[in-house]
């Protein structure tokens, strides 16, 4: 039935875009940042988080990225290719991007603490340096999309509905300890709001690289799936374990979300 309703979905926006790849990817990263988005109204909403929500949240999208760093990225661009060369490139290229981007970026991890040049640790608010953070983690997500699409439609439709589903939580996770610590509504909802259209702003400008040099598409699928591994190993886990505290609920969350990629994909199988 999800088989079925991928196919259609996918000839659907074909046909309301008229062929074009890059609309295809547009509404697929409308539909990310929405996601985001409705997740950071939540803000308006609730007062307070549970202690164990932020975690477990991080880790179901931990466990989602994961499958999809494999399953729609990695091994797509090794099939596209032939060859595990080009996506290992990519993977490698990915790791050193977003470790660049990690280490000259100053951002505020919400139990890690601050991140980047020590110069600019007491220059720029706590809001800004949380919100650069959650940009960061996005930025592979949004790459994702976009690449996958390219690699193949209903693919990419797939990660787009599984990133999609995580990024709601997430954006409930950016807007709504702002919206504690300021005693404030609409700026943290709108931090939320940036940080989705950041993801489609990606997606949109990965699905243009990779259509235009569709020969690097291996590697920019080797890339995605790389720069997404090391969001999820050396910034997501490490984060949500920190506290040790709630760690079996934690490591459900993971695996749910886990499932919930594997079953999405195996469906187009």
């Amino acid at each position: 039935m999800l088989e079925n309703f991928i196919t259609q979905l996918s000839t659907y926006l074909l046909s309301i875009s008229g062929g074009s790849l890059m609309l295809v990817v547009f509404y697929a990263g409308v539909f990310v940042a929405l996601m985001t988005s409705l997740g950071s109204l939540v803000a308006i909403f609730a007062k307070q988080l549970p202690d164990w929500s932020v975690e477990v949240s991080l880790s179901f999208a931990a466990g989602v990225m994961i499958v999809a760093s494999f399953t729609s990225l990695i091994l797509p661009g090794i099939e596209a290719s032939k060859s595990f060369l080009p996506a290992g490139i990519g993977i490698a290229l990915g790791v050193l991007l977003i470790y660049a981007i990690d280490t000259l970026i100053p951002h505020e991890h919400l139990v890690k603490g601050y991140e980047g040049p020590k110069e600019f640790k007491d220059k720029i608010r706590v809001v800004w340096l949380i919100v650069f953070a959650v940009i960061i983690h996005n930025l592979p997500e949004g790459l994702a999309v976009g690449t996958s699409i390219v690699y193949d439609i209903p693919t990419g439709l797939v990660t787009a509905i599984a990133i999609g589903i995580q990024d709601f939580p997430e954006g409930t996770i950016v807007s709504l300890p702002l919206a504690v610590l300021q005693k404030k509504r609409l700026q943290p909802i709108m931090m939320g709001i940036l940080s989705g259209v950041a993801e489609m702003v990606m997606a949109l400008l990965g699905a243009f690289f990779f259509t235009s040099f569709h020969w690097l598409l291996p590697y920019g699928l080797g890339l995605a799936g790389g720069a997404m591994l090391y969001v999820t190993v050396k910034e997501m886990i490490p984060e949500i374990y920190r506290k040790e505290e709630n760690e079996t609920l934690i490591t459900l969350g993971f695996f749910l979300g886990f499932y919930v990629m594997l079953f999405l994909d195996s469906m187009l199988g």
